[in-house]
């Protein structure tokens, strides 16, 4: 249960930042909100890291040198998932925009899971999957339509 309240909170925090960096984006400009969006992350997270970590300095670049180094780019991703959100919002509307982020998102989670990509555990695809997500891309059609 705790997951799903997670998740909601998640989903709404992605809606709400989402808006309000492409009105951020608006005034001061793509990439400059973009470097201030996640500059402020860096420095929330560095103040978190260094008053609520749970391993020393030493410990933290031994535990990154034993890693896949793929594992690195998480942080390259999320400048890649700002800028789009927020070039997906400025050329649709937030609802659109939002509906096809999330079944892009399930989309490939499906497929990690399908083919247990990174480590996930394998959940297979089945058919009625694919029906899932063709009525979630029909929904989105409708919802545009009308």
């Amino acid at each position: 249960m705790l997951g799903f309240l997670f998740s909601i909170i998640a989903g709404a925090a992605m809606s709400v930042q989402g808006v309000i960096n492409t009105r951020l984006s608006e005034k001061i400009g793509l990439y400059e909100s973009n470097a201030w969006v996640q500059g402020t992350a860096f420095l929330l997270s560095a103040i978190a890291f260094f008053f609520l970590r749970k391993t020393g300095w030493a410990e933290l670049w031994q535990g990154i040198g034993g890693i896949n180094k793929f594992y690195l780019f998480g942080g390259a991703i999320g400048l890649v998932i700002t800028v789009t959100v927020m070039l997906s919002m400025r050329h649709l509307n937030p609802t659109l925009a939002v509906s096809s982020i999330l079944i892009a998102q399930l989309a490939v989670a499906a497929l990690i899971d399908a083919f247990g990509w990174f480590g996930a555990e394998k959940v297979p695809f089945s058919p009625m999957k694919f029906v899932a997500l063709a009525l979630m891309v029909g929904g989105v059609i409708l919802f545009k339509k009308f």
